[in-house]
């Protein structure tokens, strides 16, 4: 029986997610805004939705929102994630406008409309991920 634990999936960064994913390394929220219309959007996207823009700004998100919701997982979805069971992802409206999604680290009992901090932590390999906590 092979008992090594499988590798976590890393993202591999495309010319439109590369600002996203670099600035995830250093600890930063970055969001799309079209630079015709205002239209703030996120996860990076080739046109602008309001406007159908391609003309883009990236711009250093607050890292500050309120839980829209959340599920907690108990079937992890990739084998690499099995030992970290359960766990519990959140979607959170951020002050931007858009929503995001992060992995809940607290043990403050979630409410809708919780005031809340993200910021990324990064793995054993360097990946970032987004982690989300109560605002204290």
């Amino acid at each position: 029986m092979d008992t090594t634990k499988p590798a976590k999936p890393v993202p591999h960064p495309t010319p439109l997610s590369a600002p996203y994913w670099d600035g995830a390394r250093q600890g930063k929220l970055m969001l799309q805004r079209c630079a015709a219309c205002g239209k703030t959007r996120h996860y990076p996207q080739m046109l602008c939705s309001a406007c159908y823009s391609t003309q883009v700004k990236w711009i250093e998100a607050s890292q500050r929102g309120t839980i829209h919701s959340w599920t907690i997982t108990h079937h992890a979805f990739h084998p690499a994630f099995a030992d970290e069971l359960p766990y519990t992802l959140v979607t959170v409206d951020l002050e931007e406008g858009v929503r995001a999604l992060g992995r809940y680290n607290s043990t403050q009992l979630l409410k809708l409309g919780l005031p809340v901090r993200l910021r990324f932590e990064n793995d054993a390999h360097g990946t970032p991920g987004l982690i989300v906590e109560p605002e204290v």
